[in-house]
């Protein structure tokens, strides 16, 4: 007699850590059982996925979805329904929002916010500051916590941490690897007369190549003197690469799609639209990245996710604030990339899948195996799409991407066995729950 089980997956090309190849996949309870034969199965639902390919559920390490405080932007249920359209099915959110994620109570509220209100799954990041380095090895460990991230330029207030002694406290206390926004804050503010009023083309200009090596090479260095683990977020420049490939024991590289995609050339076509920190560079920056991503140095895509409302981004530069939409547009645009030959979907699967679990230690997540948790990205290869703001889930209802076309598209989302997207489509309820992690296992089941 045929086992009851829940779901079968059938006729998909499966990216399992082995191969890329058909495969049917069985799934029960939220988690993989089975991947090739399923004839010994009678599964409640099968989807049909003829045609499609069925990739390890897409994690982007680095979302701000900013709520609580600025829900006007964003808050975590609309930032989810832009994550799981976008094949999106787990998300590392980040921790300057109003009031700021620092202590384990904040924490905790974000994840009760978070849980069945968020579409795809998550964690969120504890930022580390001057005031809570003695907490850190507590906050590092609580349920739905990424880890620390430390904010070495690019903010204000507390979540700032500058200067050599107050990022040395804060890096001797880790345990888990650590995620750094790097760019030199004294070089900014030596710089800051390098802003031209109403021009957002003087963004990488003030913010130059140089703040950012600086930075980077100051991390790796604590980093190594106290033999801890770094994450450098958003890596910008062709400086910075040499440094990092040298330094591969303590540092894991990010990078994103927009300083993949797009170069100092679109200033004059998207204006503040383009304006992001660290900032989107001269072709030469673009090229090493793409370089980097060949080579193996890059470990994960993240899509920097920092919405704000469009009347904000019009105010004039330099008063208009840094960021963009990114998190439902990640999966098509480096589709796009793979199509069009800078990439393979294989290399793509490691950036977007199995790069994540390996440096952040995510348990039951990140690849198409027998017990993992069944989520899955499944995408349409071959289908041509023109993205467009009346797409666009979040609540600012834009994108750099407007009116670009692409070749691959996401038309599915599973998030533990449960189908947030199909066609298009969002399927409620959301059933987001907090993302667990290796080294936090004790007394998690």
């Amino acid at each position: 007699m045929a086992r009851a089980i829940d779901l079968v997956l059938k006729g998909g090309t499966v990216a399992t850590p082995g191969a890329i190849a058909w495969a049917d996949i069985a799934v029960d309870k939220g988690r993989i059982i089975v991947i090739g034969d399923v004839s010994d199965f009678a599964p409640a639902q099968t989807l049909d996925c003829r045609n499609l390919h069925v990739l390890p559920g897409v994690i982007d390490s680095q979302v701000h979805f900013r709520e609580p405080g600025f829900e006007h932007k964003e808050d975590l249920e609309t930032g989810s329904r832009a994550a799981v359209m976008g094949g999106v099915t787990g998300v590392f959110e980040m921790p300057n929002t109003k009031p700021t994620t620092v202590t384990a109570e904040l924490l905790a509220d974000k994840v009760a916010r978070a849980k069945n209100c968020m579409f795809c799954d998550f964690a969120f990041y504890v930022g580390g500051t001057r005031d809570n380095v003695s907490a850190i090895p507590t906050l590092e460990k609580l349920e739905g916590s990424a880890g620390i991230k430390v904010f070495a330029g690019s903010s204000t207030g507390d979540l700032l941490v500058e200067d050599d002694s107050g990022l040395d406290a804060i890096i001797s206390k880790l345990s888990r690897r650590a995620a750094f926004h790097s760019e030199d804050e004294m070089r900014l503010r030596e710089r800051i007369s390098f802003q031209r009023a109403g021009d957002p083309s003087s963004h990488p200009v003030w913010r130059d190549e140089e703040a950012a090596r600086l930075c980077t090479d100051r991390l790796i260095r604590i980093a190594r003197k106290h033999g801890k683990r770094i994450h450098v977020l958003h890596i910008s420049t062709a400086e910075e690469l040499p440094l990092l490939a040298a330094n591969r024991d303590v540092a894991t590289v990010e990078v994103t799609p927009h300083h993949l995609t797009m170069t100092a050339d679109d200033y004059a076509r998207l204006g503040n639209k383009l304006q992001m920190n660290p900032p989107v560079r001269e072709k030469r920056h673009r090229e090493a990245l793409w370089n980097a991503i060949s080579s193996g140095l890059v470990d994960v895509l993240g899509s920097d996710h920092a919405p704000h409302t469009l009347e904000e981004k019009a105010k004039p530069y330099p008063q208009s604030p840094s960021g963009m939409t990114g998190v439902q547009t990640l999966v098509p645009i480096m589709l796009d990339h793979v199509n069009a030959g800078r990439l393979t979907l294989a290399r793509f699967v490691d950036l977007t899948a199995h790069g994540p679990q390996r440096i952040f230690g995510i348990a039951n997540k990140g690849r198409i195996a027998e017990g993992y948790d069944a989520d899955f990205t499944i995408v349409d290869l071959k289908r041509r799409e023109t993205i467009s703001n009346d797409w666009i889930e979040s609540r600012s209802k834009w994108t750099p991407y407007d009116g670009v076309a692409v070749t691959g598209w996401p038309v599915g989302t599973m998030v533990r066995g449960n189908l947030a997207m199909w066609q298009g489509e969002i399927k409620a309820p959301a059933r987001g729950q907090p993302i667990r992690f290796i080294e936090t296992l004790v007394g998690s089941a």
